[in-house]
């Protein structure tokens, strides 16, 4: 029996031989995993950025769940408010009660409903915090009967409801678990929609440019499709054990889409240049699983250990998007290394259509094995930069190197912080929000919460406790401050609302003075019970977590880029310089998402909500997909050029060649990623958006400036030190990602057939390929 081969050269041919049994084969599994998703899908995790470690707000919180009784009922804050009417208004009056009418048959799910002119009429003290000091505005506070969870796909309806009574004079606005949810949401599907409605498109007509074919363009788009199918299912049935929101979706679908074309387009592209130079089909296919089928896979393995680097930071979504984009990535080598040498089986030179010319060329080439398509070195556009950069390498190098410089200088003015309401996209919910933090308290769902770890009943605790609470109480930037101790006495919390936004920096430094400086001052050097959680100080905790476990993932990602690239083209140059160059590329990308976002450099021009800060996941997000994503141009271009440098030694010849070859392969892929990326950044979420112009720019200027011209310029001025191995290294194994196989010889037009080379393969006119296949 033959011994099982699992290379790319051997799932493309044999996926090639059974065409119809690997289609149908993708058939079934895609038709399995959206069965399964659809009955047994998870929700969506609502904890997500919670701690896999034990930083003190996350202490603080589980202490809270272990002594108070489980309060994790969903809630809402209708917001009411006229610009020109008052609560005393009977106008004003008949809109809150309407309100509540239509929101009757929610009366079952509504536990509890706190109307101010109730408790008015009662003498109720409490009634004079739900209206505002202008009484303009008013609150009206709900509290349903379990968590919102339970009432996710019926949030729309809940809105609806709640805003049906609203006039011309008293505008309603909900503002909860309920309606935040139904916001988000939806914003979220329409961005990802707009990744298929426009992305796609946009995909589709690069692809056709650069192919100058249509069924050629449909094939890479396919695998695409393909890649976020069959992935979303899968981390739809994930999210029972991992915590997938709605980010990790759109990452997950933004990436897949990607890969995906780039990948199926890498390959397809050595495929047709193979049939070229002569391959007859299923030799074509083999030679492009073994050559761009290496290449796919090697950039597939990079991109799957860049993300492991999100593993190693223990907040659950980073582990989260690292596995769900990690296997979105493994479908998508998959499906370009067997499902697309299936379609080229059965579609063969017909992809070329409609351009008719090429493919009678190929049909008389394979008949006569005489070459129809002559290969023209230093010509065309890659041609001719490939000359100036060779020509001046030095002038190139420094300038591409200054430009990348300066566009990474604003990363020193940096500043990180979870997204705040202010960042929220123009909807219902954020100016109800915006009413609820001028006229009342923007914390007032998210508390800063302090708990105490300590008998309630000893004198001490009782006499700290009470010297914070009358400093909180005295401190202007805090509202409601209120102490509750659970039933066993053991524990005390104290809540204390904000004025301000709970997301901004403002509030942060609030949270860390609490810690550094007041919590000291009330509890002198006793503080090791005394923990501050809630929103805000996750919030700060997460940045802290960030900071600390950052060098380690760079560590990581850095450590591992360097032996792969090591291992796959046996020199201690190309690993050294590949990761100069991306780190330049990701610098570069950090440093324009702050210059647009936070310094609102160009955002209104490219519709871009300007905030505060950077959102705090954003960097190590970017920096671990970005150096496996860039790895896909990098050992691309590579690849070609020491498959050439393998054959002449000629080092720059080697590199003007893969220059030539790769330039407008590696411009289209990255278009494609731009558009992909920029359908994200034109969405409305701020976070998302900042996560899409940074992939989408600095795929751009990898795939561009990096790739052809620093690259090229410093493997001229390398020369052969660029396959340096020091002898002590031989040891390591050879994978050649470039591929080994000799090139195919065909006789020139009017030349007098030539013996072939030794282990270079040639046609007799009329013949076929060794297998006997066309």
């Amino acid at each position: 029996m033959a011994n099982l081969s699992l290379s790319p050269r051997t799932l493309a041919r044999s996926s090639a031989l059974r065409p119809w049994r690997t289609i149908m084969a993708w058939i079934s599994f895609l038709a399995i995993i959206v069965f399964l998703s659809s009955q047994f899908a998870a929700p969506t995790d609502e904890d997500t950025g919670a701690f896999t470690n034990s930083p003190d707000s996350m202490v603080g919180n589980e202490l809270v769940d272990a002594h108070f009784p489980a309060d994790d009922r969903a809630s809402e804050n209708l917001v009411m408010h006229s610009s020109t009417l008052t609560v005393d208004d009977p106008a004003f009056r008949q809109v809150v009660d309407g309100t509540l009418a239509s929101l009757q048959p929610w009366a079952g799910d509504i536990a509890s409903v706190i109307n101010y002119y109730e408790l008015a009429a009662s003498g109720a003290p409490d009634a004079a915090s739900l209206v505002s000091e202008d009484r303009h505005s008013l609150l009206v506070p709900l509290t349903f009967a379990e968590d919102w969870d339970a009432y996710s796909a019926r949030g729309a309806n809940f809105v609806e409801k709640a805003q049906a009574a609203r006039t011309s004079e008293v505008q309603v606005y909900a503002v909860g678990d309920l309606s935040g949810n139904e916001t988000y949401s939806k914003i979220a599907d329409e961005d990802v929609g707009k990744e298929i409605s426009v992305g796609l498109p946009v995909a589709g007509v690069v692809l056709i440019v650069v192919f100058g074919a249509l069924v050629a363009a449909f094939m890479p788009l396919a695998i695409g499709i393909v890649a976020i199918v069959a992935g979303s299912g899968i981390v739809t049935l994930l999210a029972h054990v991992l915590a997938v929101d709605d980010a990790t979706t759109v990452v997950m679908s933004m990436i897949g889409l990607a890969v995906g074309i780039d990948y199926a387009l890498f390959f397809f592209e050595r495929f047709r240049e193979e049939r070229r130079h002569g391959a007859l089909k299923i030799d074509a296919i083999e030679r492009a699983g073994g050559t761009a089928g290496k290449a796919v896979l090697f950039s597939g393995a990079t991109v799957i250990f860049a993300l492991g680097g999100l593993l190693l930071m223990p907040i659950n979504i980073f582990q989260a998007i690292g596995i769900s984009v990690a296997v979105v990535v493994v479908i998508a080598v998959a499906a370009a290394l067997t499902l697309l040498p299936a379609f080229l089986r059965l579609l063969g030179d017909w992809v070329n259509i409609p351009r008719f010319g090429i493919i009678r060329k190929l049909q008389r080439q394979d008949r006569t094995g005489v070459i129809e398509f002559e290969e023209r070195r230093g010509t065309g556009l890659w041609g001719h930069l490939a000359n100036v950069v060779m020509r001046r390498p030095v002038a190139s190098l420094v300038a591409s190197v200054a430009i990348l410089i300066a566009c990474a200088l604003p990363i020193f003015t940096m500043q990180l912080g979870e997204a705040s309401y202010e960042s929220l996209p123009d909807t219902d919910f954020k100016r109800g929000y915006t009413i609820l933090a001028r006229d009342f308290d923007a914390g007032l769902d998210s508390p800063i919460i302090v708990v105490v770890d300590a008998p309630a009943a000893d004198q001490t605790t009782t006499a700290s406790v009470a010297s914070l609470v009358s400093t909180l109480e005295g401190d202007e930037r805090f509202g409601a401050v209120t102490t509750s101790v659970s039933d066993d006495g053991q524990l005390t919390r104290i809540d204390a609302v904000t004025h301000g936004d709970p997301f901004t920096k403002a509030t942060e430094a609030l949270v860390t003075q609490l810690r550094e400086e007041t919590i000291p001052g009330a509890f002198g050097r006793d503080t090791g019970n005394v923990y501050v959680t809630g929103e805000s100080a996750f919030s700060v905790d997460f940045n802290t977590v960030l900071a600390d476990n950052l060098p380690t993932v760079f560590a990581f990602v850095l450590g591992l880029s360097f032996l792969l690239l090591l291992v796959a083209f046996r020199s201690i140059v190309v690993p050294v310089k590949a990761i100069i160059l991306n780190l330049l590329s990701v610098g570069a990308a950090y440093g324009m998402v702050v210059a647009v976002f936070q310094h609102g450099w160009g955002a209104d021009l490219f519709g871009f909500t300007q905030v505060e800060s950077i959102t705090n996941w954003l960097p190590v997000m970017l920096f671990c997909i970005l150096f496996g994503l860039s790895m896909d141009y990098h050992v691309f271009l590579l690849s070609r050029i020491r498959e050439r440098y393998d054959r002449t030694h000629d080092n720059d010849e080697a590199v003007a060649f893969g220059l030539q070859s790769t330039g407008r392969i590696i411009t289209g892929a990255a278009l494609i990623m731009v558009a992909i990326f920029g359908t994200f950044a034109a969405g409305r979420l701020t976070d998302i958006q900042q996560m899409g112009f940074g992939l989408g720019y600095a795929v751009l200027i990898d795939a561009t400036l990096i790739r052809t011209v620093l690259l090229p310029a410093s493997m001229k001025l390398l020369g052969d030190r660029n396959w340096y191995l020091p002898r002590w290294l031989g040891w390591l194994p050879d994978l050649r990602v470039e591929g080994d196989l000799a090139p195919v010889r065909l006789r020139a037009r009017d030349a007098v057939p030539q013996p072939a080379e030794a282990g270079v393969p040639a046609r007799e006119p009329g013949t076929m390929s060794p297998q006997g296949y066309e």
